[in-house]
């Protein structure tokens, strides 16, 4: 491979045009595509098959419906009276009555005549229901409770609730003008003495990409690459690399819109994370070899910045190129490897069967593809473009260091520091990880709802008023779907009237009715309100009891339940991650293995690169729950449970971030040690002599990129964001910066062994500069041996 990425990066140099002319045109193409043919992503998630989802489906198709939960454009209008007052009050029922006519007159809205001033509702629901329930023989302590349970009045007059359904087929029909000229109604009226608020499927909106999170990271990068290269056009390259590189993968996904729902709102955001990452940091090792090629290759080692860009001038383009050649075959190589951790990563996703969090992955995925391309193909065109001038532009400040010089570097002397005490450096690192990890015992996740919105917006506060005036069980109902097809029609009812007992009876449900059965009675639905919110821990063990009696009931009555509805939704889909975490770790880490026991011929090094990212993993866990979940320091003026799919997503993209340092930066200690016949020992200084100053510009990079998408003002982007930035903070500083050199240290040349029969059944992927010294001469011409 390294054979033929040394050709590639060579021919690349030499003809720049036909790779710089086919990105361009590529960009340009998607541009104009997604422009006028995509359309917005979905702001709700798809689901995959669950009890949950199956039992809704088995649900509608009795009832004869066929909307699903999640993409019903349906919403929750909540109106509060002043101070002092009640919604029974006649100026304040004039008032709502008001603020309802100008919705309906708008005509989005189905049977607008089921829009009603909650006053009117409530007492026409009491007395229909009060009656039937009555003549039915019910407790009137039980009629309250019921009528208690689905009332759009509070109990205490002051708070009522309006359902809408949108006249579009599902959440993403509805228009952008509809929805801001409903929104601006009940804001109007939100600015008088009324408190109107909304939530709901159809109040959910996207979250917007305004490039500010992008622009900051690139300018954290550009001032990092800056100091890494000190020349002003240099650093300029990977930028440039990135930003085609993450175009042409943001533009692709939102063509993807045309052919898949299942692209949600968070699914451009992640790819521009990951992508605009991975796209400097790749750029980052090639150009930087291509330098380190160019003044060793040639013997300019000593000269000054100004010296050294006269000398370039007069180096000659065979040189240059074959410069550009052995840095592509070698970080180009490195580059691969990284790249394709990365991609085991995120593709392993897909076996959580989860549709929004398989095709985000994928699009992840594809963006670092796009990203592996572009540094191997495009970027040593625009080199070629340069020219000379690529290193000629200096900017003030000391002179970059050159890892040829005698001088020890800052990663020299800090792999002599871990020599000095390789022991001691394994332990602190250690004992500091597992004190971070700590407060990762208390994780609890969550999916996005309305109550885990941002602080103040119209969604979070209208939950907020329906859990303090009706109880927090009205933002978590359950219904429960009973099928007695198969139970005499005179013993129908007992069997819904046992079942109810047993929910009534249940810990953690304060109410369970009836609210809707077939002609027949062959089939009944059951809302069930529990006493807790939709994010607590206390609903998900109440739906455990509840379906606890599935079984039993089977078997006494014949008839068969299952429980739905959106918080049990979530609830699955968190049990589902939950239950997938350890096979994807293990398919991940176990591909990973063998991937860098191909690269390394070693069964050491891989080893404690994965050991090692437990730990970076166990603390980065830590930290972000202490903060995001526990609220320590006050840093989060709203703790909530972590994000269901942020462990795993987490897990998947950082593995493979952390697994670009592990290659780039033990290729450098193995080509030492294979190569250049050092000892175990020096073989791992020089690695670090060659690879600290770029390993570390590029997590800072990475860290700056992850760390700008805390500013973004939707608490799941924030978490994500600051987790990915402290997992690389964490892996890159503490796990490959200290605990593996001081195991490599530690292990010596036993870390380079492996049993003779594997390592002749092993493929050759050597990514070694002194090979492709002694295969290709300056002139590149083949030198047979």
């Amino acid at each position: 491979m390294s054979e033929f990425l040394y050709r590639l990066g060579s021919w690349s140099y030499k003809k720049v045009w036909p790779f710089l002319v086919v990105w361009l045109i590529l960009l340009g193409a998607l541009g104009f595509g997604a422009a006028n043919f995509a359309t917005s992503p979905s702001p709700t998630f798809s689901m995959p098959d669950m009890d949950s989802t199956v039992t809704q489906e088995e649900m509608n198709e009795r009832f004869g419906t066929d909307e699903d939960a999640m993409s019903v454009p349906s919403g929750t209008i909540v109106i509060k009276a002043p101070e002092g007052t009640t919604l029974k009050d006649p100026e304040v029922m004039a008032e709502v009555d008001a603020m309802l006519d100008e919705l309906k007159a708008t005509g989005d809205f189905r049977e607008p005549e089921a829009i009603v001033n909650p006053v009117l509702a409530a007492g026409g629901m009491a007395q229909q229901m009060g009656e039937a329930k009555a003549a039915q023989g019910m407790p009137q302590e039980q009629i309250e409770a019921d009528l208690a349970a689905l009332s759009p009045l509070s109990p205490d007059e002051t708070t009522g609730t309006v359902s809408v359904t949108f006249t579009d087929d599902t959440v993403m029909d509805i228009p952008a003008e509809t929805l801001d000229e409903v929104e601006s109604i009940l804001e109007r009226y939100d600015n008088t003495d009324l408190t109107v608020k909304y939530n709901g499927n159809a109040f959910t909106s996207a979250v917007e990409m305004d490039g500010t999170s992008e622009l900051i990271g690139l300018a954290v990068a550009a001032l990092v690459l800056l100091v890494t290269f000190g020349s002003l056009v240099a650093a300029g390259l990977p930028l440039i690399s990135a930003v085609i590189g993450v175009g042409v993968g943001i533009l692709g996904i939102q063509l993807g819109t045309l052919f898949t729902d299942s692209i949600s709102d968070m699914t451009p955001m992640l790819a521009s994370m990951i992508g605009l990452a991975v796209g400097i940091d790749y750029s980052l090792f090639i150009v930087a070899r291509f330098r380190n090629e160019l003044i060793s290759s040639s013997g300019l080692n000593d000269l000054t910045p100004k010296e050294l860009a006269q000398e370039l001038k007069k180096m000659d383009k065979a040189k240059r190129a074959h410069a550009m050649g052995l840095a592509l075959g070698t970080a180009g190589g490195s580059v691969v490897f990284a790249g394709t951790t990365v991609l085991i990563a995120l593709a392993a996703l897909s076996i959580i069967r989860i549709p929004f969090l398989t095709t985000m992955a994928l699009a992840a995925a594809a963006t670092v593809a796009i990203a592996v391309l572009v540094a191997l193909t495009f970027l040593p065109s625009l080199l070629g473009l340069l020219g000379t001038r690529a290193f000629a532009i200096r900017i003030p400040g000391p002179k970059v260091p050159d890892p040829e010089d005698e001088k020890p570097t800052m990663g020299l002397l800090w792999a002599r520091q871990i020599r000095s005490r390789p022991w001691l450096n394994l332990i602190a690192g250690v004992v500091l990880l597992g004190i971070l990890a700590i407060p990762a015992a208390n994780l609890r996740l969550a999916m996005p709802t309305d109550g885990t919105a941002k602080l103040g917006s119209p969604q979070r506060e209208a939950y907020e008023l329906i859990d303090d005036a009706f109880g927090p069980g009205r933002n978590a109902p359950m219904i429960a779907y009973v099928d007695t097809a198969n139970v005499a029609e005179q013993d129908r009812m007992g069997a819904y009237q046992s079942l109810l007992q047993d929910f009534a009876g249940t810990e953690g449900v304060v109410n369970a009715q009836i609210v809707q059965t077939t002609d027949n009675l062959d089939a009944a639905q059951v809302l069930i309100t529990p006493d807790s919110g939709a994010t607590d821990q206390a609903t998900t063990d109440t739906l455990e009891r509840l379906r606890e009696f599935k079984q039993p009931f089977e078997d006494e009555t014949g008839a068969t339940f299952g429980i739905t509805g959106i918080t049990l939704i979530f609830d699955d889909i968190s049990q589902m991650l939950s239950d997938v975490l350890v096979p994807y770790i293990a398919i991940v880490l176990g591909l990973a293995f063998i991937v860098l026991m191909l690269v390394f011929r070693s069964i050491w090094v891989p080893l404690i690169a994965a050991l090692g990212f437990g730990l970076s993993m166990a603390a980065t866990f830590g930290v972000t729950v202490a903060i995001f979940q526990e609220g320590m320091f006050g840093l989060i003026e709203d703790p909530q449970p972590l994000l269901s799919f942020l462990p795993i997503m987490l897990i998947g993209l950082t593995f493979g971030l952390a697994m670009d340092y592990q290659v780039f930066l033990v290729t450098r200690m193995r080509e030492g040690y294979v190569s250049r016949g050092k000892t175990a020992g020096n073989a791992v200084a020089n690695g670090y002599k060659h690879g600290a100053r770029v390993v570390t510009a590029a997590a800072l990079i990475m860290i700056s990129v992850f760390a700008a998408f805390v500013l973004i003002d939707e608490p799941f982007i924030k978490a994500m964001g600051f987790a990915l930035a402290a997992g690389v903070l964490i892996d890159a500083f503490v796990v490959r910066m200290t605990l593996i050199p001081a195991a490599m240290y530690l292990l010596g040349d036993r870390a380079w062994k492996i049993p003779r029969w594997l390592d002749k059944a092993l493929p050759n992927l050597d990514i070694e500069g002194e090979k492709l010294h002694r295969v290709y001469s300056q002139e590149q011409q083949p030198v047979r041996v």
